[in-house]
């Protein structure tokens, strides 16, 4: 069963529309003005396996807020519908990932039960990097637990994300997105012995 899917979301202060391919390659398609989120994405693609559009736009002028977080609700509806009702898959997944200097643990159950817990450790510090057209751009570090968080509760996720240890911002983010990539793309994958069955004793995970 093709498991693909595409979501619009649209209010006042954003427009985005993500098309999302579980079963992929990793290929990813971005049309995401927040360049650093933007590299996360692909990465995040990249690590899990998934093909992944995103055409967005936001009120960058009030700050990246809104975008961010709503990038996540809409990314969290895609997997959620493209799951269905969750028959065959393994429904949890974990990842130890290494970046350097920083360790990172992801773990998640795809239980219909949203739930985010979110130590990154993270400065709250601004990254800024180079833009060709305006000279300097920053990324607000603190959008980050904002976007983990819409995203498991658009999915019905419960997702656990711990920086054991590091020291630059950048990797802690980079490593989290890849770890956090690698446990769903198990807990999405089915599992050949119970292709038919729902992994609940419930009979359903809602």
């Amino acid at each position: 069963m093709e498991r693909s899917v595409e979501i619009t979301r649209s209010t006042k202060e954003t427009d985005i529309t993500v098309k999302l391919n579980l079963d992929g390659r990793g290929d990813a398609k971005l049309d995401y003005p927040v360049g650093f989120m933007a590299h996360m994405f692909n990465t995040f693609a990249r690590h899990g396996l998934f093909d992944l559009e995103i055409r967005a736009s936001g009120d960058l002028e009030v700050d990246q807020h809104h975008l961010v977080e709503d990038t996540g609700i809409v990314l969290g509806q895609g997997f959620a519908k493209a799951l269905g009702d969750k028959r065959g898959i393994r429904r949890t997944g974990s990842c130890l990932y290494p970046m350097d200097e920083t360790l990172v643990r992801a773990a998640v159950d795809i239980s219909g039960r949203a739930f985010l817990v979110f130590d990154g450790g993270l400065s709250g510090i601004p990254l800024v990097s180079a833009d060709r057209k305006s000279g300097s751009s920053s990324f607000q570090v603190d959008t980050v637990e904002d976007f983990w968080q819409s995203f498991a509760s658009a999915a019905g996720m419960a997702l656990h994300l711990d920086v054991l240890r590091g020291r630059s911002d950048h990797h802690k983010i980079e490593a989290l997105f890849k770890a956090a990539a690698r446990a769903i793309r198990e807990a999405c994958e089915t599992d050949p012995r119970s292709a038919d069955l729902i992994p609940s004793t419930k009979g359903m995970l809602a």
